[in-house]
């Protein structure tokens, strides 16, 4: 077989896009919870606190909170061996700089690991996915050093309470889009300047290095991995200066993996912040902090590639899609834009464990499409089948091939959740449909697609039944 006997099969979620329950149980707010919803042509909005009349998306979503006995005992029934989940900081401590936790939240989640085991899953626990305590605000969130203290406080807490029942973590999800989308990564003002993100992103990464030597102190069986955005691009041509330029573009982002993994910063890195007057909040000790902490494995999302050149620019982010000036036409593509490409999936494997040989994991992946349920309540997604089916054959193909080691795999939006980048419930991902619709109507009932079956099976083959 091309998978161990013990490679972790399972799902992936985000408390934001899922749980609702947004004020529940001593719940504060986060930034996700000032984000409205928006769709394929209009991007979400930030607004100043919750406002009468708009449509939060996370304030709702599927209900997961209210519902996660029955979506974990049919992630069970699938054969989970694994499900990645986020917990919300804001549910533990609701300002975020709190002194004593948020009891009732603590207990939801004991729940819901106790859940998880109790169908033979192995939770996989995000601390900061896409949603930071707004209360962290008057500080200036991750532009502040004294948030660092704040979510190592959130760590400890966790890691304490959750030893024996947690041991594989993931401090940032999506580190790089600090880059990109600094709100979602961090609460950070999108409109910040260069100077300010990368602040940002400095804090965060002495943050994650010291939550990985507290995971191992508290628990020494706690495995920690840093979660990159999948950003991988092909040079529009053989011209020498296309190459060049999609180097420069793929390094924008492959410098976080540098950084986590490697324990400093690359010289390309360093050298362009000198060109540009960038300069990092250090402090004495600040580099042995980063060398102590480096993950114990790298996971990552992967959709799509993109393709980048001369003319490229700077790439930017337009609702939920990223624009570089080119496109491929060797690839189809979504309807929300997003290339599909599994061949790219394996050279993206290749490409990780090749600079940095440790455990790799991919913890998103899947097709956000539409679907429609027939009058009989059945939902056929051959399209979504076909779609995975590919993508995994390139991972066998990394494994088997080219000697990857590769830990696990977990599709993203397991259940159809809320979309991140445009708030949509109609762009869906899920083996599982839930009744819902853009506005948060419906019945919130939970079906089965055919894909449900289908992964199920792949599960149970370990891979090897894909038909």
């Amino acid at each position: 077989m091309a998978f161990p006997k013990n490679f972790l099969w399972g799902g992936a979620t985000a408390a934001n896009q899922c749980e609702g329950a947004y004020l529940t149980d001593g719940k504060g707010l986060s930034t996700a919870d000032v984000m409205t919803a928006g769709d394929a042509k209009t991007p979400r909005r930030i607004t100043d606190g919750v406002v009468a009349g708009e449509n939060y998306p996370s304030h709702t979503a599927i209900d997961h909170y209210g519902h996660f006995k029955e979506d974990i005992a049919l992630f069970g029934e699938m054969g989970f061996k694994t499900y990645r989940m986020s917990i919300n900081w804001s549910r533990i401590f609701p300002n975020g700089d709190d002194v004593e936790p948020n009891e009732a939240g603590l207990a939801h989640y004991d729940a819901v690991f106790d859940e998880c085991h109790k169908h033979g899953i192995e939770p996989l626990v995000t601390l900061s996915h896409y949603e930071t305590p707004l209360g962290l605000q008057k500080y200036g969130s991750w532009t502040s050093r004294e948030v660092i203290e704040f979510f190592l406080n959130y760590c400890r807490t966790v890691f304490t309470r959750y030893k024996g029942k947690v041991k594989y973590w993931l401090t940032f999800n999506e580190i790089n889009c600090m880059s990109m989308m600094p709100w979602m990564a961090g609460g950070v003002q999108v409109d910040a300047d260069e100077q300010t993100r990368m602040t940002a992103a400095y804090h965060q990464f002495l943050a994650s290095a010291r939550a990985v030597q507290l995971a191992h102190e508290i628990d020494p069986e706690n495995k920690v991995g840093m979660m990159y955005g999948g950003m991988f691009s092909y040079p529009n041509s053989c011209d020498p200066a296309d190459v060049q330029a999609n180097e420069e573009f793929m390094r924008t982002n492959l410098f976080y993996p540098d950084v986590m993994c490697r324990g400093y910063y690359p010289a390309y890195k360093l050298k362009e912040f000198e060109r540009r007057g960038i300069v990092l909040p250090e402090q004495p000790g600040d580099k042995d902090t980063l060398r102590a902490g480096t993950v114990d494995f790298l996971s990552y999302s992967y959709y799509f590639t993109m393709v980048c050149g001369k003319n490229s620019g700077q790439a930017a982010i337009d609702c939920g899609s990223v624009n570089t000036g080119y496109t491929n036409p060797y690839v189809e593509q979504t309807p929300w834009g997003w290339s599909i490409d599994p061949y790219g999936l394996r050279y993206s494997l290749n490409l990780f464990y090749d600079r940095y040989q440790i455990p790799l994991m991919i913890v998103e992946n899947g097709l956000g499409t539409y679907d429609t349920v027939e009058a009989d309540g059945s939902i056929h997604d051959d399209y979504r089948i076909d779609y995975l089916r590919e993508h995994i054959k390139a991972m066998k193909d990394a494994v088997e091939l080219d000697g990857v080691d590769l830990m696990g795999y977990t599709p993203w939006g397991c259940i159809d959740i809320v979309s991140a980048g445009t708030g949509e419930m109609k762009k869906r991902y899920g083996f599982i449909y839930v009744d819902v619709d853009d506005e948060g109507n419906g019945t919130f009932d939970r079906s089965r697609k055919d894909s449900f079956y289908w992964y199920k099976k792949v599960i149970a083959s370990n891979g090897e039944d894909l038909d």
